[in-house]
């Protein structure tokens, strides 16, 4: 089964998404678009790309590998991982946090994003100090 177009939009516009790019934003999204992930709750497009604005200030790579895909009547889920190199933690360093994305879609635009990933892998485990705590919490689980 071929993708609907607003999937393959989804995983192309991600993986040239930067701070250069911003503008392909509001070629995904719908402008009444609901987004979610583990730390924000972003409504309307023009607060998406502002924050999206932000999560990309002092990124060096982020790139995402699209593993699998289940496709429904206006809504996906699709797995990945995020291969990010960001120039404020660990300089140099990339970081694979695997993730989940549900996207609901009509008339070729993105109306609701949820992002689930693990927080701690994404940053909280690259603070000095915190990650050695939460490293040392995982391990005792």
């Amino acid at each position: 089964m071929t993708a609907p177009p607003a999937v393959e939009a989804f995983k192309r516009i991600f993986n040239e998404l930067d701070s250069d790019h911003l503008h392909l934003v509001e070629e995904l999204y719908a402008g009444d678009i609901e987004f979610r992930d583990p730390i924000h709750t972003v409504d309307g497009v023009k607060n998406l790309r502002a924050y999206f604005a932000n999560l990309y200030d002092g990124v060096k790579s982020c790139q995402f590998t699209f593993e699998s895909e289940l496709v429904g009547e206006g809504e996906a889920m699709l797995s990945w991982t995020m291969h990010l190199e960001h120039g404020r933690f660990r300089r140099g360093e990339t970081v694979h946090v695997p993730g989940m994305s549900h996207i609901r879609f009509g008339d070729g635009k993105v109306t609701y994003h949820r992002d689930y990933f693990d927080m701690g892998r994404l940053i909280y485990e690259r603070v000095p100090l915190l990650g050695a705590v939460v490293r040392k919490i995982k391990s005792r689980l």
